[in-house]
């Protein structure tokens, strides 16, 4: 019995202390009930109402005949490629920035263009001829313009062709 009773008392015991414990915690939420009630006395805001949204609108794509943009290689021509095989020209060790147009000659019925390089030095082409660091072969001559077709690549893994030109500079 007096274990019983022993355990009863420390039981009581208990019950008191956590009682008093928490008498004593009602204190410490004082100013939050007070921010509470005095929040919940002042009037409401407005709202601002929400913005309209568009209904969505569907896009229908029409052009599966047309190259894909997201498939490599599709810009360039197929096969287009320099030849490697081909035996380089003087002037294509230049690039065509670095080249001039410095006039033109007519000797036996057959037109040159007339090309000066940074050393000072003036060289002939004729139609078919290369120049240009780029494989640019030479298309046509006139009197004021050497017009070329150069072979660059097109960063697709391929090569497109992209026309040039040497401009008479007067």
């Amino acid at each position: 019995m007096r274990t019983r009773c022993a355990s009863l008392s420390h039981g009581c015991l208990l019950i008191v202390l956590l009682s008093a414990a928490l008498a004593g915690c009602g204190g410490r939420d004082s100013d939050l009930d007070h921010f509470i009630a005095s929040t919940q006395k002042e009037p409401g805001g407005r709202v601002e109402p929400l913005p309209e949204i568009k209904p969505y609108e569907a896009f229908t794509y029409t052009d599966q005949e047309m190259r894909s943009p997201f498939v490599p290689g599709g810009a360039g021509s197929a096969g287009l490629r320099p030849d490697s095989r081909r035996n380089r020209e003087y002037l294509e060790q230049f690039s065509l920035d670095t080249l001039k147009m410095v006039g033109t000659l007519n000797l036996g019925g057959k037109n040159y263009g007339l090309v000066q390089t940074h050393d000072g030095r003036v060289h002939r082409v004729v139609v078919g001829e290369h120049l240009g660091t780029n494989d640019g072969k030479v298309t046509t001559i006139t009197p004021s313009r050497i017009a070329l077709v150069e072979i660059i690549p097109d960063g697709l893994g391929g090569y497109i062709e992209r026309p040039a030109a040497l401009a008479l500079n007067e």
